[in-house]
């Protein structure tokens, strides 16, 4: 699996205690050159203001130009709401966003997966305003330029605790979106009624309870809801917005679901879906995590299943799911056929 990292990445936030921490990417590079995953490594590359602008206004790229040259030697927060920033996160999340574009591209050009260890993290940054943890909205900057520069279609897979409001305010032109997360937790946003059957700018939200949802449900759901959204959509491009704060244990998330089986058993069902649908392509751009060893696993799992023989895929068992969600698949399900 091609993985894109930049060394700059654990500059944003280097000295402030916070959960999105440059530990996280530093944990994972390092886990993945211990297995012998990280052998395809590929340099990033900084996000023009013009790739930018697909998805965020030039008057939200100057107030973040602007925040953060004020902001000085001491954090503070990004003047939309409760982004933490210091004087590098612009450099930084530039270079995100431009970490995403170029697994984006790697993908497309090797007809494979890529993985996009970057951060700040993307899926909350709504097109004029940065939230969580989170200031230019990544897996959206991808899929825009890949519409832009293929004109294809690309679906964004968010398994993530938390909702992607920020990449669902980005969805259309081409660009779709299906998601599990937990319902009302951060950002309270992705219920029930959130959705949207056009092949075009499809949004199809599965909101799940906030804790205890467990390993057998999770993974159930999405190989029941991902390959039936995608025959609607009929991508060109897969690109997951890769949250394992879903995992048991994480101090931010946690939906009590064993990442060491999710993870791989997730990586799979898109490898195939990718292969059905997208000539194999798949970008994976990091999103929540921060039970950093936790999250070095998941992500090394993910590398392993895209790179090994494919395997006769497990099913898990659909009984498994609870009634309130398998009804909310099932009218989803209604739409896409």
């Amino acid at each position: 699996m091609i993985v894109v990292y930049d060394e700059l990445y654990t500059q944003h936030l280097r000295d402030v205690g916070h959960p999105e921490s440059p530990d996280r990417v530093a944990r994972v590079a390092a886990h993945l050159q211990a297995q012998g995953l990280f052998g395809e490594r590929a340099a990033a590359r900084d996000a023009s203001d013009e790739e930018l602008q697909r998805v965020h206004p030039a008057q939200y790229l100057e107030r973040v130009k602007r925040d953060v040259a004020n902001v000085g030697r001491h954090a503070g927060y990004l003047s939309t709401g409760d982004t933490v920033i210091d004087e590098t996160s612009l450099d930084v999340a530039r270079r995100a966003a431009g970490g995403a574009i170029r697994a984006m591209e790697l993908a497309v050009e090797n007809d494979r997966a890529a993985f996009a260890l970057v951060r700040p993290p993307g899926h909350h940054a709504e097109p004029v305003c940065g939230m969580g943890f989170c200031i230019f909205s990544n897996a959206a900057l991808a899929a825009a330029a890949f519409v832009h520069q293929t004109g294809g279609r690309a679906l964004i897979v968010d398994f993530d605790y938390h909702h992607g409001n920020g990449t669902q305010a980005a969805v259309g032109n081409g660009v779709s979106f299906v998601s599990t997360h937990a319902y009302p937790a951060y950002p309270g946003t992705g219920g029930p009624r959130e959705q949207r059957a056009d092949p075009d700018s499809a949004i199809f939200n599965v909101p799940l309870p906030p804790h205890e949802y467990g390993t057998e449900p999770f993974v159930a759901t999405w190989q029941r809801l991902l390959p039936r959204v995608a025959e609607l959509v009929r991508p060109d491009l897969i690109v997951v917005s890769a949250g394992y704060d879903f995992a048991a244990g994480d101090p931010v998330g946690d939906l009590g679901v064993h990442a060491s089986i999710a993870a791989p058993a997730l990586a799979l069902l898109i490898r195939e879906v990718a292969e059905t649908q997208a000539k194999g392509r798949a970008v994976y751009c990091l999103e929540g995590g921060y039970d950093t060893a936790t999250l070095a696993r998941a992500v090394a799992e993910t590398a392993r299943v895209h790179d090994a023989p494919v395997p006769s895929p497990d099913r898990a068992d659909q009984h498994a799911i609870p009634e309130a969600q398998r009804s909310q698949v099932d009218r989803i399900l209604a739409w896409v056929t």
